[in-house]
């Protein structure tokens, strides 16, 4: 009896979920190894320890309900272990003071994150309240300065407790490092086929602004303009963070396009709304949820609902399990978000993820003389092994059921119920039909050196390539065949000039006209062959900090396919040589 892909993957994720569920107590021993630490000092204004204040700790992981309480000793220390790394909210009660609230205090595996919380009295006049808190005595000779992390982290400090001798490192948490609230880019050129600038030498100014509302719930709004008389493009994006991050908790993003498309008079109008959350189910599992809504017309319009669940579970330590359902395709920032990022890379900058958000719509293709976009469905099953801080070895299974295949190329005199044609630069989105395929991939992420990653993949999956014979409509000359793709990807900083160099090649076995592997491209940030893209700090002249930039795909035009059909000739074009570069301006 067969069964559809959809069902044998709920039940292989059925199996997955009971095993995970039903793992050994032993658990709690790997969950100690790598779990972190609070400890903190309590003072009042003028300095002087605080004996007796009542500390909880409290998780700010969606579904966590753990809570500890402390008091604090002689000294007005107090220290919680065994804690999981995550985001929590520290409050501080005594009597005679008013309370104190620590939000987001970050705890990281291994470490011990050290709070300094400074109580004011609660009958302290209304002045005294407005004016800063008396610095206090010099820290004592047990802090030291004894090593210094990545570029990106605080100092960190060994903290020597005098009651038990045990030295712990500690991050200190008493002045985090502000991020950057806003960006400003000015480029020439798209990112991709369908991007805000339509036209693929237009110049264009884009900008994000990341807007706190209070100590956590902040916008980032972000906006793209692209010049020329003849054809205007312009976009706006707001993503809502409640919790002020979308790894930790819920975020809502509602995105609208306009760009004119020729002579004509068309102009494309695209509107999308998405919704996502972060649910933990225990200590060691978290399921990622989410869901989008597309409106995209020329003229008449077409829609979407695109579903995405990822389930994350650690079985061991080092062993990881995910189980993927996204829709097709996968959009750079909604990659970023499904992506188990568990190498201690930095999350993606909130500001450009927010401009990425921008060219987030599946291709709007006509068929028929009707609009349909691009869509499809991945599911995947795939287990992940750490190898200590700087490896990660993935391996995966997954699906691909497309109904609507996006190709992309150049072409003449097509006929326009089936060619999306652009007016200036000749070049066509077409509905190449469905495809269903089975596929694998192994994924090997090292981090060699601060300043150098690794990436290596190999793919095996189905794409539509062209059949031996051409004498029909292409769709229907258009078959789907197994593909081998290999790929590697270098991402490095040059040490004095600090310029930052991302390279990648992926090699296709046939003449692919789809994607080989579209969802682990997007997850891992590859294009099909050369891909360059070079960043580089600009000296200091102005307000904020200035970089250069500069991408190129396809850089020696490879896979381009000539076919003569029915319909007329037709250059297939799997991935566009482009060029897109400019100066960026971060503060």
């Amino acid at each position: 009896m067969k069964h559809s892909p959809l069902l044998q993957f709920g039940l292989v994720l059925a199996c997955v979920t009971g095993v995970i569920l039903g793992a050994s107590p032993a658990d709690a021993q790997v969950a100690k190894a790598s779990a972190g630490g609070l400890a903190g000092e309590i003072r009042d204004a003028s300095g002087v320890p605080q004996l007796g204040a009542t500390v909880e700790i409290l998780s700010e992981t969606p579904g966590s309900t753990l809570t500890r309480q402390f008091l604090t000793n002689t000294k007005g220390l107090f220290r919680s272990e065994t804690l999981a790394p995550g985001f929590y909210t520290v409050r501080v009660t005594l009597a005679g003071f008013l309370p104190t609230l620590e939000k987001h205090v970050n705890v990281a595996a291994n470490l011990t994150t050290v709070l300094k919380i400074r109580l004011e009295s609660m009958f302290a006049s209304l002045d005294e309240l407005r004016r800063p808190p008396v610095n206090g005595a010099s820290d004592p000779d047990e802090w030291k300065w004894v090593l210094r992390s990545a570029a990106g982290m605080r100092p960190v400090l060994q903290w020597t407790d005098s009651e038990d001798g045990e030295s712990t490192t500690a991050i200190v948490m008493d002045r985090p490092n502000p991020r950057p609230h806003a960006l400003v880019e000015m480029t020439n050129g798209a990112r991709r086929p369908g991007s805000v600038s339509n036209i693929g030498a237009a110049p264009g100014t884009e900008f994000a602004y990341d807007q706190r509302i209070d100590q956590s719930n902040r916008i980032v709004f972000a906006g793209q303009v692209t010049y020329g008389e003849d054809a205007p493009a312009g976009g706006l994006a707001a993503t809502w963070l409640p919790t002020g991050s979308a790894e930790t908790g819920p975020a809502s993003t509602i995105v609208l396009r306009e760009a004119k498309l020729g002579s004509t008079g068309l102009v494309f109008r695209g509107a999308r709304i998405d919704q996502g959350a972060t649910l933990a189910l225990g200590e060691r599992t978290v399921l990622r949820v989410g869901g989008e809504y597309v409106l995209v017309g020329a003229g008449s319009s077409a829609w979407s609902l695109r579903p995405r669940v990822k389930f994350e579970s650690r079985v061991t330590t080092n062993w990881y399990i995910d189980a993927v359902y996204a829709a097709l395709p996968v959009g750079v920032a909604t990659a970023d978000s499904l992506a188990a990022d568990i190498t201690g890379a930095p999350q993606p900058n909130a500001l450009k993820t927010a401009l990425e958000q921008l060219d987030e719509f599946p291709a709007l293709l006509f068929r028929n003389g009707r609009p349909v976009l691009e869509d499809g469905r991945h599911e995947e099953i795939a287990a992940e092994r750490k190898f200590g801080m700087r490896s990660v070895l993935q391996l995966a299974a997954f699906h691909d059921d497309d109904s609507h295949v996006a190709l992309f190329g150049r072409g003449n005199n097509l006929p326009s119920a089936e060619y999306f044609q652009d007016f200036y630069s000749g070049g066509f989105a077409y509905d190449g039909g469905s495809s269903h395929s089975w596929g694998s991939r192994v994924a090997l992420r090292e981090k060699i050196r601060d300043d150098l990653e690794l990436t290596t993949i190999y793919a095996f999956s189905g794409a539509l390539v062209p059949a031996a014979e051409l004498d029909g409509p292409l769709r229907e000359v258009l078959q789907t065949r197994p593909t081998h793709s290999v790929a590697a990807k270098i991402a490095t900083r040059i040490p004095k000039t600090g310029t930052k160099l991302t390279t990648s090649y992926k090699w296709i076995s046939d003449p692919a006209l789809s994607r080989v592997d579209a969802y682990g491209e997007s997850v891992y940030g590859l294009s099909p062959y050369l891909q360059v893209e070079i960043r580089q700090p600009l000296p200091r002249f102005a307000l904020g900090r200035w970089e250069a930039n500069a991408e190129c795909d396809n850089m020696l035009a490879q896979g381009y396919v000539q076919m003569n059909t029915r319909e007329g000739q037709a250059l297939l074009v799997p991935a566009f040589r482009s060029f897109r570069g400019g100066v960026s301006v971060q503060f």
